[in-house]
């Protein structure tokens, strides 16, 4: 009787931890694998990090975040958050520019430097990448920090706030590149 006892408490508590690890892993935090090198420097291809999935709304999703979202059916992308609804996008002279207001960039710092003075963002308006003057509403507009090498709004548009998975949070593999995502 005493077995039986401790089998039960033994699949009682596996049980236990398989639906905690399964609501944790849909609702609250995933890993990811970056996929390509689009996000390079920040991400290199093949890192793994963790995904918050939590504030996901318009509201709880700043500029310059970096998020994963749904390109297709069967494809995520990440990239950065770059304008939001009612931002007007552009860039000059490899400057960012919203609502007319300069801002730096400094996560492309390192590639900057890398480039040895040749632009790395190419001139551009949002009205010229995507018809319209401003970010639409519940829309991001979003890049990523390979400028030169990425699928981003440039050519797909706005992604709607629906399709975005998470924000990321920290590259934990290779454990020797353990880092927050800035």
């Amino acid at each position: 009787m005493e077995k039986r006892k401790e089998l039960f408490s033994w699949i009682k508590a596996i049980a236990i931890a398989v639906i905690l690890a399964f609501v944790i892993r849909t609702f609250t935090f995933a890993p990811i694998i970056v996929d390509g090198e689009s996000m390079m420097p920040t991400l290199q291809d093949h890192e793994r990090l963790v995904l918050n999935k939590f504030g996901t709304n318009i509201e709880d999703i700043d500029r310059f975040d970096v998020v994963v979202f749904h390109a297709t059916e069967k494809k995520d992308y990440i990239k950065r958050v770059i304008g939001k609804p009612g931002d007007h996008i552009e860039y000059k002279d490899d400057t960012l520019y919203i609502n007319g207001k300069e801002y730096k960039e400094p996560y492309l710092d390192e590639y900057k430097q890398e480039m040895g003075g040749e632009l790395l963002t190419w001139d551009f308006k949002l009205e010229d990448k995507t018809g319209s003057m401003t970010v639409p509403e519940n829309e991001l507009f979003v890049m990523g920090d390979n400028r030169q090498n990425s699928l981003d709004s440039r050519e797909i548009g706005t992604i709607s706030i629906d399709e975005v998975v998470g924000k990321a949070n920290f590259v934990y593999w290779p454990i020797n590149d353990f880092k927050v995502v800035k």
